[in-house]
């Protein structure tokens, strides 16, 4: 899941460098939104590997 975010961030930013001034804001919100997504999907993905006890 973290991979295609990931890769969906990156072709955000690219589309927000090469872009119409007028859809910059939508694709900024958009990339804020990718963004925070990520960080939560890794925050979820830490804990569970921290709340699994060593074999």
């Amino acid at each position: 899941m973290t991979y295609d975010l990931e890769i969906h961030i990156e072709e955000l930013r690219l589309e927000a460098g090469h872009c119409h001034p007028a859809e910059r804001a939508q694709i900024e919100a958009e990339l804020m939104l990718a963004r925070a997504t990520l960080a939560a999907a890794i925050a979820v993905q830490e804990a569970v590997y921290d709340a699994e006890p060593p074999h």
